[in-house]
């Protein structure tokens, strides 16, 4: 999973068993489900389950709690309703609701069918951040009848007690307009029902499927078939528009992975949002074994959203070596609705960053010193958090506070973990081994079907690798002691260094200079805060409301075009602001002076360590 703030300003990145025979037995072994996106009422679709045999006098049917890969209590159950358990002469049986995600059927021997109502979470996010009971829009469900359905399956299906391991088959009936984007293959030639089978319960989860009118590409990168689907309320984007970026990007991450990655077919869902009260708040992006979900802003110009695109795309794709590949026990064995978290979110979402952020400037996508820029970033980032926290027992505990309101620190301090391991692992291999190499040996030792003891991961590592990885690993990540940077970059030759950057106008930090009024929509500049060189320069006074930019009108509608023309804008630039101040309108005519701030950041200094340096960033 990847979590965006979204600020004024800037996106800024902060997670099979065999089939049956067609024998009677068989059939009666499947849990049959229908979700009918045709017949929508109140914003709710009805689901139908045929259960497989039942042998016991009560049944529990529940939907999950928790899902793979967000480390956040989720309760998708609270948002069905209206649920009603059939004998076969249609009579119904007697059910209790156990609790937000579980119902109680008596009776189940006599079970036939199941039928409750789903409504989506897009209406009901808050949309106020992190910290908040949303849930994570990329996991959520959407319900736009007629337009666009977000079929999160884990939203919309079930599971009966000790049924999860038995097949399940899923058709979903959708308006003919309607096409439904994802990794599964339809085994229904109609246009206007999809048949949809998985060997479990658990392979249906990870299958995500987005309803929309057709926007669509397909492309082939090293023998794996790339799906790109995409729902732009208002058409700004296409699939198309974005495709050739993707393609870049996918081609350099299959390059960087090598052997690691088998994968046939990956599908990029990416719903954008048009920000409504109704509609999604929550940015990001959710990893599944072919699959991507992709939540963004509508109103992003197309610069940030490819940008966005690229971090969150790449960050999940890389998901693909751990933990869906290499992971323990807690996740093999996932329990909906009473999970258990594994120690390693160093790995699961650490590494993974870290890969993203390393393959970039390993394929020659970005250069030293934006990949420099970016570590120390993180290393900011990470020290605005608890950084004397153990991160093995964060993780382990991450869906209770406090150590819940610390897993942003996976993409911090955890993708800085895999980096001075890596660097651990050049030092003593004479540059010949890094990371990747370690995720090799540990996918063949493990594997999508064979995880590992909690308890057990650092030994293998260690015995992978070298002592002093292990020796990192136990006093660095499990316990608390705060990792030295600078020690472990200096290794590869790469020492602290300043620059003088350029700093966005509207935003110092997290605090933007310009606010908007509820009301009117109006964007106005903010009165309690020391304005920066752009205002002072033009004399904007806090109070004003901006009207207009170089003859283009603003509101809250369109701000964030007005944030991705600013962070075009050059020193002197001519600009022109239409203004009101005090009611009254005024033009006010100047340059653009940017402002600019003292930054952070690493450079390469010593010469003899360049060769270990290379084999660390390109090797």
């Amino acid at each position: 999973m990847k979590k965006i703030i979204y600020t004024l300003a800037l996106a800024v990145t902060l997670w099979s068993c065999k089939t049956g025979s067609s024998s009677s037995t068989a059939k009666n072994n499947v849990v049959d489900v229908n979700i009918n996106l045709v017949d929508v009422k109140d914003d709710k679709v009805l689901v139908t389950v045929t259960p497989p045999q039942i042998k016991t006098d009560e049944v529990i049917y529940s939907i999950p709690k928790t899902v793979p890969g967000t480390y956040s209590t989720d309760n998708y159950g609270k948002f069905s309703g209206d649920f009603k358990a059939f004998d076969a002469k249609g009579n119904e049986l007697t059910v209790k609701r156990i609790d937000d995600n579980s119902w109680s059927i008596s009776d189940a021997k006599k079970l036939k069918k199941v039928t409750y109502w789903v409504g989506d979470t897009f209406d009901t996010e808050k949309g106020t951040g992190f910290g908040n009971d949303d849930v994570f829009s990329p996991a959520g469900t959407n319900i736009n009848a007629g337009v666009n359905f977000l079929v999160n399956t884990h939203g919309f299906v079930g599971y009966f007690q000790d049924k999860l391991e038995i097949p399940y088959k899923v058709t979903v009936t959708h308006p003919e307009t309607l096409w439904g984007a994802t990794s599964m293959t339809d085994e229904d030639a109609s246009k206007t029902s999809d048949v949809f089978t998985t060997s479990r319960y658990a392979v249906l989860v990870e299958n995500p499927i987005m309803y929309s009118k057709p926007d669509y590409t397909t492309f082939n990168v090293n023998g794996m078939d790339i799906l790109i689907a995409v729902y732009s309320p208002t058409g700004k984007f296409t699939a198309e528009s974005i495709t050739p970026e993707m393609k870049t990007m996918m081609t350099a991450q299959k390059n960087f992975l090598g052997k690691v990655n088998a994968n046939k077919k990956y599908t990029v869902l990416l719903y954008l949002s048009s920000m409504a009260k109704d509609d999604a708040h929550g940015f990001g992006a959710l990893e599944h074994p072919t699959a991507t979900t992709v939540v963004l802003p509508e109103s992003m110009p197309k610069e940030k959203l490819v940008e966005s695109m690229k971090d969150v795309v790449s960050h999940e794709f890389f998901h693909i070596v751990t933990p869906l590949t290499i992971h323990s026990k807690e996740i093999q064995f996932f329990d909906y609705n009473a999970p258990k978290m594994s120690e390693h979110l160093w790995m699961y979402e650490g590494v993974t960053e870290y890969f993203a952020n390393l393959f970039q400037i390993n394929q020659g996508l970005i250069n030293e010193a934006e990949f420099y820029t970016r570590i120390a970033d993180k290393i900011e980032q990470s020290k605005r958090l608890n950084d004397t926290m153990s991160f093995t027992v964060m993780s382990k505990n991450v869906l209770n506070q406090p150590y819940k309101d610390q897993y942003l620190n996976v993409y911090q301090k955890g993708a800085l973990i895999g980096m001075c391991i890596d660097i651990i692992i050049r030092e003593k291999s004479n540059g010949e081994r890094g990371i990747l190499d370690l995720m090799h040996k540990l996918s063949n030792e493990y594997g999508i079907e064979k995880p590992f003891n909690d308890n057990e991961l650092f030994a293998k590592v260690t015995e992978l690798t070298y002592p002093e990885v292990g020796e990192f690993l136990n006093k660095y990540v499990a316990g608390t002691t705060p990792i030295p940077y600078d020690f472990y970059l200096a290794k590869v030759g790469v020492t602290k260094a300043s620059e003088k950057a350029p700093a966005p106008v509207f935003i110092k930090g997290q605090a933007p200079y310009i606010g908007v009024d509820k009301a009117t929509k109006a964007i106005n500049v903010r009165s309690n805060i020391d304005l920066n060189v752009f205002f002072t320069n033009l004399n904007l006074k806090g109070g004003d409301i901006i009207l207009a930019v170089n003859d283009k009108a603003y509101n809250f509608d369109n701000i964030y075009d007005l944030i991705g023309e600013s962070d075009n804008w050059k020193e002197n630039d001519p600009i022109t602001i239409k203004i009101k101040r005090a009611g009254v309108e005024q033009t006010i005519k100047g340059t653009v002076k940017v402002p600019f701030e003292e930054k952070e950041t690493f450079k390469a200094t010593d010469a003899s360590k360049e060769k270990l340096k290379n084999a660390w960033l390109k090797g």
